[in-house]
């Protein structure tokens, strides 16, 4: 089992990243760090976060890059001085656990246009894969949330991800084994190699214990949040499980 997830202090708020729907920010951490953290008290909610730190553990597993992570903690007294009320709003549903991503300093987004040259069969095939498995939606020309830094690519934004969460009332094995409609908007599709010949070993790399131990790295102060889950459903254990 992989070790818990780290936990970091917010000690300064930098600036707000607005082209994300949930309203993101660049925080600085009291050891100095820097993080792009998504809040749980955001519109996307804390579904939003568990589906963060899902699929980047998914992504490590099948070879793809995603920035660290960790859990940061915000105090009552942060961003205070924020004059932005609905920053403020944002943050006084956050207090507590929230999910930070490592700032990349100087990371370009993916210009579909420049595919051929940035992006190889092999890497394209995977993520579609990925996509196509974890039911991730926000892939697109128009926003594909792959990053170029240190000459490297990097996977961001999974929050809308994992969508099944949002009503697990509904959820059956048709459901979720069925296709996914927009796949076929995914800015790399046409760069991937055959899917169903790489299906098998894709496949074979999520593993049960695979999948068990991302979702064991989830927090308790996370899924205990009231709007992870119907109450039916029980406590954090019984979460983990249903995921």
């Amino acid at each position: 089992m992989n070790p818990p997830i780290s936990r970091r202090e917010a000690a300064l708020y930098l600036a707000p990243l607005r082209e994300g729907g949930s309203l993101p920010a660049v925080v600085e951490t009291t050891d100095g760090d820097r993080w792009v953290v998504k809040f749980r008290g955001a519109g996307q909610g804390p579904k939003a976060l568990a589906a963060e730190l899902i699929v980047a553990e998914l992504a490590e597993q099948l070879g793809l890059n995603v920035p660290d992570r960790a859990l940061v903690m915000l105090d009552q007294a942060f961003g205070q001085g924020e004059r932005d009320p609905e920053i403020q709003d944002v943050l006084a549903a956050s207090r507590g656990v929230n999910v930070g991503l490592r700032y990349m300093d100087g990371a370009f987004n993916l210009d579909p246009v420049a595919i051929p040259e940035r992006v190889d069969a092999d890497f394209a095939t995977a993520l579609v894969w990925l996509d196509a498995f974890v039911m991730n939606p926000d892939r697109s020309a128009r926003n594909p949330n792959v990053m170029f830094w240190d000459d490297r690519t990097w996977l961001i934004d999974h929050g809308a991800a994992l969508y099944f969460h949002h009503d697990w009332a509904r959820v059956t094995p048709q459901r979720l084994t069925a296709a996914l409609p927009s796949i076929k908007d995914h800015v790399l599709l046409g760069r991937a190699k055959d899917l169903t010949a790489a299906d098998p070993g894709l496949a074979a790399r999520i593993t049960p214990e695979v999948v068990a131990s991302a979702t064991d790295r989830l927090p308790d102060d996370l899924l205990a949040d009231p709007l992870m889950a119907e109450p039916e459903l029980g406590g954090p254990d019984a979460l983990r499980e249903r995921y």
